[in-house]
């Protein structure tokens, strides 16, 4: 049922609006616009996924005569042929979050926004955070990239939401005003598509234009982005001591000095308990426990949500063990910020790694330069195989390399068998692409898939207790 208040003036009654992109978002954001009173048209570049739409809304193409908005997906590029005539009309684009904030805005009892945003980390951040919220005893529920829709959270009438957003979902929300929002990092992603690291940090910087703004100083590029940050409160986060208005780690604690009496330290939970471990996973739990303090949650509660967490698949996972070679899948490792601490954690263990794909502008010569002493060897895949097997040459020329061609068996199946040929006992073979998903496979949990089912197609290979078989490993 729609949100918004009888009487109030709904930002979309009686507006034609196009809807570009048939996916997950676009459904949602149709259905919601439709029940709100809007005309709505859906238009997407693979007309078959125009054969199910919400009922109200039409296909289409371009842009009709009245269009007066644009809601896109996220992926839309912004020198999309439709994004350009839009803004040759005048027609103002803006994406599904932006939709979600105007209607949550108008509504009798507009939600509370705890937005996570970093080029590595969002998910397990969000949630984190979703999990902390439920031990409060919150409506809450986590929303955005991580999966559902922000309009559809918004219409269901949940009063908090843990909003996980990307670069492109914040590049078209201009009056997104968090309760309090976070950056994790920042490292060379998605520049492509934003045109350069300035325009993509830019992107990131809206999540700190509400009450409270999160850093996570550690990162060069968060701290400069929560220095500049317009939100009357900031809030530094570090793996290191904290000081007045931060959070960080004391004698194995993480503690909060920013949200309570002045000078009080609030303890919030052992370290040790906290999953996944290490630094990422120690940075990711203090900024989702700054977020909820934000929102007024008490330790306690940050205490049994992060000490009740289990990271979701395809994060440094274990799916097998051959020989005394540990495989792990890392397919959420899509850039060469998150492939590095991914091969950092493996702490001096010797590593296969499994890479590759489509890096989007990034550049891996410095991740290269920095992982590779003491790696074993590389498989390496996808479509930009020739940029990482140039930087393994310059930097590592002693290191064995196989380069898995796309058009050899199943690239997937291919690659581990390699890589569990070159592995001694006692090693790790990672998947850690450094690189999108989407030149081989649908995305990064298919990757991942397809990992773990090569893996149990080995001889010998055993899983870790919880993990069932795959119903037909690759062959």
């Amino acid at each position: 049922m729609p949100t918004t208040e009888a009487g109030t003036d709904d930002p979309v009654r009686g507006r034609r609006i196009v809807v570009a992109g048939a996916g997950v978002s676009g459904l949602a954001a149709a259905e919601v616009l439709v029940a709100h009173g809007a005309d709505v048209v859906v238009t997407d570049d693979t007309p078959a996924r125009l054969a199910d739409l919400p009922a109200g809304a039409r296909a289409g193409e371009g842009l009709p005569d009245g269009t007066e908005l644009v809601v896109t997906s996220p992926g839309l590029r912004p020198d999309h042929p439709l994004v350009d005539a839009a803004a040759a009309r005048g027609i103002e684009v803006i994406g599904e979050p932006e939709l979600a904030w105007r209607l949550g805005a108008v509504s009798a009892s507009p939600p509370s926004w705890l937005v996570v945003t970093g080029t590595n980390g969002k998910t397990t951040t969000t949630s984190m955070l979703a999990a902390i919220l439920a031990a409060a005893g919150h409506d809450s529920v986590a929303c955005g990239n991580i999966g559902l829709p922000v309009v559809s959270a918004v219409e269901a009438g949940h009063r908090v939401l843990a909003v996980e957003l990307s670069s492109f979902q914040l590049h078209r929300s201009p009056s997104v005003r968090p309760d309090a929002g976070v950056v994790l990092n920042v490292a060379e992603d998605h520049l492509d598509w934003h045109g350069g690291m300035d325009a993509y940090a830019a992107a990131k910087a809206r999540a700190l234009t509400g009450r409270v703004a999160v850093g996570c100083v550690d990162d060069v590029w968060a701290a400069t982005l929560l220095s500049a940050a317009p939100a009357p409160v900031r809030v530094a986060v570090t793996l290191g001591e904290p000081g007045p208005g931060e959070l960080g780690i004391v004698g194995g604690m993480l503690v909060d000095r920013a949200f309570g009496a002045p000078g009080e330290t609030a303890e919030l939970v052992a370290a040790d308990v906290v999953t996944p471990g290490g630094a990422p996973g120690l940075t990711d739990a203090l900024a989702a426990a700054a977020l909820a303090r934000a929102h007024g949650v008490a330790a306690d509660a940050v205490a049994a949500g992060l000490g009740g967490f289990r990271p979701g698949p395809h994060r440094s996972e274990t799916v097998g063990v051959v020989g005394d070679v540990t495989f792990v899948d890392d397919s959420k490792a899509t850039n060469p910020h998150a492939a590095d601490a991914s091969l950092a954690a493996q702490r001096g263990r010797p590593v296969v790694w499994v890479a590759g794909g489509l890096f989007k502008g990034a550049s891996v010569d410095d991740l290269v330069a920095r992982r590779t002493a003491g790696m074993r060897a590389a498989v390496i895949i996808g479509t930009d195989r020739a940029e990482i097997v140039a930087a393994l040459a310059r930097h590592a020329p002693d290191l064995p390399v196989v380069e898995v061609e796309s058009g050899d068996d199943e690239p997937m199946t291919t690659a581990v068998r390699r890589a569990a040929d070159l592995a001694r006992p006692g090693d790790v073979v990672l998947l850690a692409p450094a690189a999108a998903s989407m030149d081989q496979f649908r995305d990064y949990a298919h990757r991942g898939r397809a990992f773990a089912d090569a893996v149990a197609a080995l001889p010998a290979a055993t899983r870790p207790p919880g993990r069932e078989a795959p119903a037909e490993a690759s062959r």
